[in-house]
Parts: C-alpha cells; structure tokens; sequence
C-alpha cells in the first residue's frame, strides 16, 4: 500500500517534462536527438536584463521580497497593461509569482471549490486540467477540432455553462496549437459571460508577444467582465527568461490578495535578483522581443511548408506562439518492424525512438489525433528534423 497521498497519486506527469526527460536520456547514449518538445525560446536573455540582474546582486538586493512582490516592478505591469494593452490596474491588483505556472496555480485554488466546474477548450497546456484535480474541481471540455482554428465557438461556450461552472481557462496565443483568439471572436464569448456573473475567466497570454497578426487581443478589455478576469502572463516566452521563473496575474483586488494570501504560505514572494531583472526587460523597450517574433515568423512559415510536404499529416498555420499541433491520425493502426501505432502518444514515442525527434504527444493536450511540435530551435536543427520526420513517417505502412 502507498504511503503517498490520493492527491499525488491521482496527479498525472507532465508531458512536456517527460518527453524533454526521455529525449535528454537518449542523447546521454551518444544518440543525436533533436528536441522540438519544450516550449522554450533558443535564444539567450538579452543583455540589459542581465545586467540590472547583476547590478541588483552588487546593490544587496538578496534579502526576502514582498509576497506580491516588489512595489517597483508591480508598478512596472500595471504600467506595461496599460500602454501596452490599454488596461487600468492599480499595482495593489498585481501579484507576481515564481513562474506564470504558480500564477495559475494561485488562481485555480483561490477560486474553485471541490466539485465546481473549470470550463477547458481542447487543447489546452497539460497543467490546466492537473490543477484543477488539485483544487478538487471538475474540468469540463470543450472540444475545438483543427477544422475550427482549434477555437471554441460562442454556442459551444454556452452549451457547456451550468449552474456549477465557476472558472473558464484558456490561453491565447494558445499552448499547444499557437491559435489566436480576434477581438471579435472574444466579443462573442465576452457576451456569453455576461449571462453568467458566476463565472470567472482565467486569460493565459504569456505568449502575447509571439503573435504573427496584428496585435495582441485581451478579453478584459470588455469591461462588463474585466472584473472577473484574472490575466496570467510572464516573462518567459517574450524575453527569454525560462529559467529567471517570475510571472503573475493582473486582477480584481480580491483575488490579487486571496493569490497573496495563497502564495505566502507555499513560497513567499519570487527572487529578488529576477524582480530586478523583470523591471528591466519591461522598461527597455520591446526591441529584442520583437527581433524573436521575426525569427519565429520565419521559422514558422519554414516548417510549415516543410509538414504539408509530409503525406499524411494534417496542419494548419498558427497565428501565434511556436508550435504546430498536425493531426495524425491516418498513422494510427499502421506499423513498423512489428510495432502498432495505436495512438499520438505512441507515435511520439516511435519518432523519438526511430527518427531521433522529440515532440509531444496530444493526449495530454485533450486531444488524441495530434502532437505537438516546437519549433523553438535553430533553422537548420528544424530542417533535419522535419526531413528524420518524413523519413520515419513514410516507413509506416
């Protein structure tokens, strides 16, 4: 009998982390694998955040922070949502976390009761539907096929909504698919909420900078809802600080001190040295930021090409972040020396095994025809992999 809790034991894996597991684990045997499974930019940090993160260190900034964190870099957000998006929040509204992860994870368990209702599209990130396992909550699916942009319609939103929903969460640009919601497309589903005041929307837009139309579309902008709204987004994506881990959530005052609350007792506030870091990369200016997104245009519009030439494999172009979701499923139930493709999660595991390409299988995404597919690395990496992919594609018969 385990010893470990219901909780833990009930909790699934991230995909994510374990392919990017199995993936390093096969390269330590000297086999030359080609990860396209992290969601992850290649490029460095930009310098100017490091160094105000190293001059942060020289001036002493190494003591315990503010839960919410640094009023500076709080002040930084809310004037970054304003100018940027032209949202109103006073920096009392903001709570910064270790990671946009912990931010969600802060509102999830701030709001949902066990056995209330999170409303999900499919796909979604691995971790929404974990969190709200952790919450006690139920998630409820929304399935938005690659016909539909991978993107729920008004009618589907209403269709779903009962008297125990309490949260709806998406992303947008969205992980996995790099759907982008238009502001009409969020009207539609902004009216819809304002039918139901006991419905919350959690508004992951971490990858709002890496967004291939126009600009960037927040649904707080409607204001018959902003006050139910609890935007997540960090620094990661935008300016290449996977590793600083510092996100946060813009909210009404309510939720913003329950997260405080929350977070106080399970981490306390986030790193000093990257607060400091945070406040650079928001007041230097967008220009690396904006150098990354044309090099992901570029790398989108490559690969791309590169998927339609694969037989089989059904895509379609994504207007932000840097992944394609293709269905696969006219592999399934094919074969190779022996071996039945039954699944996407399989075919992850024989394109690792046979072509040496990590990507992500969909299952854990909520959808079981597709995978996910990075292309956060350098061009020619990109090349080689999609050829090892036709390759080990066309061997399935």
């Amino acid at each position: 009998m385990s010893a470990l809790s219901n909780r833990i034991n009930n909790l699934s894996e991230s995909a994510t982390i374990k392919m990017a597991k199995l993936g390093r684990e096969l390269a330590a045997k000297g086999v030359d694998v080609i990860s396209l499974s992290f969601g992850e930019p290649d490029f460095h940090t930009p310098e100017h955040i490091k160094e105000a993160a190293k001059l942060a260190m020289d001036k002493n900034f190494t003591y315990y922070t503010p839960v919410s964190g640094y009023p500076d870099l709080r002040k930084a957000i809310a004037n970054k949502l304003k100018t940027e998006n032209n949202l109103d929040y006073d920096f009392s509204q903001i709570v910064v976390s270790t990671g946009a992860k912990q931010a969600i994870a802060n509102a999830v368990l701030c709001l949902v009761n066990p056995g209330e209702e999170v409303i999900i599209p499919t796909p979604y990130w691995v971790s929404y539907s974990e969190v709200v396992k952790l919450a006690d909550g139920v998630s409820v699916f929304i399935e938005a096929p690659v016909e539909q942009d991978f993107k729920i319609t008004p009618a589907q939103l209403e269709a779903a909504i009962t008297p125990k929903t309490k949260l709806f969460m998406f992303s947008s640009p969205c992980n996995p698919t790099g759907s982008v919601y238009s502001k009409s497309e969020l009207e539609g589903l902004a009216k819809v909420f304002e039918k139901h005041p006991q419905v919350y929307i959690l508004s992951d837009e971490i990858y709002e900078h890496i967004n291939f139309v126009d600009k960037h579309e927040s649904i707080a902008q409607f204001e018959a809802i902003k006050d139910r709204v609890i935007i997540i987004n960090g620094f990661s994506k935008a300016f290449a600080m996977t590793g600083w881990r510092i996100g946060y959530t813009a909210s009404n005052k309510e939720i913003a001190n329950a997260c405080d609350k929350m977070q106080g007792q399970i981490t306390s506030g986030t790193c000093s040295i990257t607060q400091k870091a945070g406040v650079a990369a928001l007041e230097g200016g967008l220009d690396s930021v904006l150098q990354m997104r044309g090099e992901f245009k570029k790398r989108r519009d490559l690969v791309y090409g590169l998927l339609k030439n694969i037989e089989g494999v059904k895509v379609n172009l994504p207007e932000g972040a840097f992944y394609f979701f293709p269905d696969v499923t006219s592999f399934f139930g094919k074969s190779y020396n022996g071996k039945v493709i039954n699944d996407a999660d399989e075919l992850s595991i024989y394109l690792l095994e046979e072509a040496h390409v990590a990507t992500v299988g969909g299952d854990s995404f909520g959808d079981t025809k597709c995978i996910r597919i990075s292309y956060a690395a350098a061009e020619d990496k990109l090349i080689e992999a999609m050829n090892r992919l036709k390759a080990a594609l066309g061997k399935l018969v």
